[in-house]
């Protein structure tokens, strides 16, 4: 997707993070949503958990993913072309286009035998797709390793989810400690407590008050557990069609507006 108004410097990257069953992928959709609404495009979205249906969510269909592509080039290079030319040949191929945003699904991980040559050019191919976007979102593995494959050492923001219990917090407060032993740099994390009850638990609050002392997270907020969200997630309904009045959506909203500026 091109847009002859993006300077040629890199996106900024945003990224999602939190152990499986928090709803870091349906955060990552309302994202989305967020700086499509905003116009703050064209954004590459980037689905690096193995896990993650950021798809489904989105509204589109996948037909190649990059662990595909990385598997193929063990066996397989058309003549005349380097492995670099019929990599990037291959990745852009696979990206989904669409209004406001593209999508690229990194999907299952490696299996037995590391082919390294494949990650230094899937390295050096998103270097480059990224300064054709304004924003690049990578929906991470609780692990974040795809950051350091990806080549992805600047971080603007850090979005670290939880779900509404203490192990979820804690388990929050470990993944923000992660990107120090990645050498990545993050410009800001931001702890955010998904599917919370309407009645906060006075334990859960001071449970997020020592993991943001501990660490260098800083506290976003909540988002309250949605029956009309969890409607569309089970009938696989785009998330980009909830009302805008759901107050999960509205809640998401509001954070990512004191956290990614309108005026950016």
């Amino acid at each position: 997707m091109g847009n002859n108004n993006i300077t040629p410097n890199s996106a900024r990257i945003l990224a999602m993070a939190g152990k499986g069953g928090t709803g870091k992928t349906t955060l990552s959709a309302l994202l989305v949503r967020y700086l499509v609404e905003n116009s703050l495009v064209p954004v590459l979205c980037v689905d690096a958990d193995a896990n993650a249906n950021l798809n489904e969510l989105l509204g589109l269909e996948v037909e190649k993913t990059l662990g595909e592509i990385r598997d193929a080039m063990k066996t397989e290079t058309p003549p005349g072309m380097t492995k670099n030319e019929y990599m990037e040949m291959q990745i852009n191929q696979a990206i989904i286009e669409t209004k406001g945003f593209d999508l690229l699904v990194m999907g299952q991980p490696e299996g037995p035998g590391c082919y390294c040559m494949a990650n230094s050019i899937l390295a050096q191919v998103m270097e480059g797709l990224a300064k054709s976007y304004r924003y690049m979102l990578v929906d991470n593995e609780a692990g974040m390793e795809h950051l350091s494959r990806l080549n992805l050492r600047d971080i603007d923001t850090l979005f670290v989810i939880s779900d509404p219990s203490s192990r979820g917090v804690l388990t929050a407060a470990r993944i923000a400690d992660l990107t120090k032993a990645l050498q990545v740099s993050v410009r800001q994390k931001v702890l955010i407590v998904n599917r919370v009850p309407a009645q906060i638990p006075e334990a859960l609050s001071s449970q997020i008050e020592e993991a943001v002392a501990k660490t260098d997270l800083t506290f976003g907020g909540y988002v309250p557990a949605s029956s009309q969200l969890f409607e569309y997630e089970v009938q696989q309904r785009p998330l980009l069609d909830l009302p805008a009045s759901t107050d999960a959506v509205k809640a998401a909203f509001e954070i990512f507006s004191r956290f990614i500026p309108k005026e950016d």
